[in-house]
């Protein structure tokens, strides 16, 4: 998959890569299966996690009853944030100390998985926040061992956070996003079912769906594996290892179903066939990076996220807010017009994909998958880069610093990128046309 000499043998780079994935059930109606998938986890006593809005709908009823009439007792938690915080994941943990409970489901999109999968580790082996959270920021102390079994059903056709390793919150003394990234966190199954979509706000699909893209892309654009300095033991390999051919075939056909069904499932909310492929193109990008990482665009759009002030959106809760996968798109563009010249066949190749059909050289790689993704904004009514969130240029250093301590991200990128690369790409994302 890609260019040949892509995955090229490098001098003190690493010869293998790792393959790490859970149970994924995927299909319309397999959220009345969860009592049964409860059961043969061993589940007795379980932890639903959610959101106030999902709380009172038909996604969350379903699970409910299904987990009832398997015999499994279940305490709903209803307060997890979107966009959730270093406060939200302590509280979502007490409750998941005080319950005793030998597994989780999460129902809700990505804010809610990440939100179980922290409560489901500080619950387990306690420990100050920072333990767990990616260095420089955290400490990066490994997991201590397994954890109780978490289910994990999407409804919004972005996050993949059913079949990663990761879990993503604001860090208030930052004003920015970090994570914890561990093989330990993983759901145990991932209960993918595509009707939850036909009732998403068209801008949850939109930029739920830009997240879905730049899983892709990133992953696929990233550092190679075998241009990582290879572990000291095997067991030290990072979940996110870089593109790899693994990562590669789901990326793939994740970057070609978005960039052919992405405005169709936006502007049409009854267009059941879009918003399923995009459900599906969503779990095969969490395949991709849970596999391969992302890079630079998420790495930078954790201080959009972080310094937001006024900025709000339809379809998410009345309060300053710039969705994830609008902060994350909102960069790519002009990421990868940075990032092309290290690997330009790999930028061209995932500007096709996207759909992308003109003719240019390979200097100009960079310039058309930055044009593919822009048409597919334009298309869904994104903003018109940072400035259409409340940016200007003024904003430019404390963005950059934000951003920076995302080494565990920008590492993954194709190329070096420094604090003052950071405040040229910010510089060209604050308007695109």
């Amino acid at each position: 998959m890609g260019c040949g000499h892509y995955y090229a043998e490098t001098i003190g780079g690493d010869a293998a890569f790792a393959v790490d994935a859970n149970a994924l059930k995927y299909g319309s109606g397999v959220l009345r299966e969860i009592g049964d998938d409860a059961q043969v986890l061993g589940m007795t006593r379980v932890l639903l996690l959610t959101d106030s809005r999902l709380a009172k709908t038909a996604h969350v009823a379903t699970v409910r009853a299904s987990l009832a009439k398997a015999g499994v007792d279940v305490v709903v938690y209803e307060d997890v944030a979107v966009e959730p915080t270093d406060g939200s994941f302590m509280e979502a943990t007490k409750a998941a100390k005080d319950g005793r409970f030998d597994g989780y489901v999460a129902v809700g999109g990505g804010s809610v998985i990440d939100t179980a999968k922290a409560a489901n580790l500080y619950a387990t082996y306690p420990a100050e926040l920072l333990e767990y959270v990616n260095p420089p920021i955290g400490r990066g102390t490994p997991v201590p061992g397994p954890l109780p079994p978490l289910i994990a059903c999407p409804t919004t056709s972005g996050t993949g956070s059913e079949c990663t390793p990761i879990a993503i919150f604001d860090y208030s003394a930052m004003h920015a996003k970090t994570g914890i990234v561990s093989r330990r966190i993983r759901p145990a199954l991932g209960l993918v079912d595509p009707d939850v979509t036909s009732t998403l706000p068209s801008t949850v699909v939109a930029c739920s769906g830009f997240d879905v893209l730049s899983h892709a892309v990133e992953s696929f654009t990233a550092l190679p594996y075998t241009k990582r300095a290879k572990p000291a033991q095997p067991r030290l390999r990072p979940a996110s290892q870089g593109a790899n051919p693994y990562s590669d075939v789901a990326c793939s056909e994740a970057m070609r179903l978005t960039g052919e069904y992405i405005v169709r499932a936006v502007c049409d909310p009854h267009d059941d066939e879009a918003r399923e492929r995009m459900m599906f193109a969503a779990t095969l990008a969490g395949i991709g990076f849970g596999n391969a990482g992302c890079h630079a665009p998420h790495g930078m759009s954790y201080s959009v996220s972080g310094l937001v002030r006024d900025f709000r959106s339809a379809g998410y809760p009345e309060k300053p807010l710039v969705p994830h996968g609008m902060s994350v798109v909102l960069n790519a563009p002009a990421v990868f017009r940075f990032t092309a010249s290290a690997y330009p066949e790999r930028h061209l190749e995932a500007a096709r994909m996207l759909g992308e059909t003109a003719d240019c050289a390979l200097e100009d790689a960079g310039a058309l998958l930055a044009g593919a993704i822009l048409r597919l904004m334009k298309a869904t009514g994104m903003p018109n880069g940072l400035a259409g969130v409340g940016y200007t240029e003024s904003d430019i250093t404390e963005l950059a610093k934000g951003a920076f301590p995302q080494q565990r991200l920008l590492k993954n990128a194709p190329c070096d990128i420094s604090l003052t690369d950071l405040q040229t790409i910010y510089r060209g994302a604050m308007q695109y046309w």
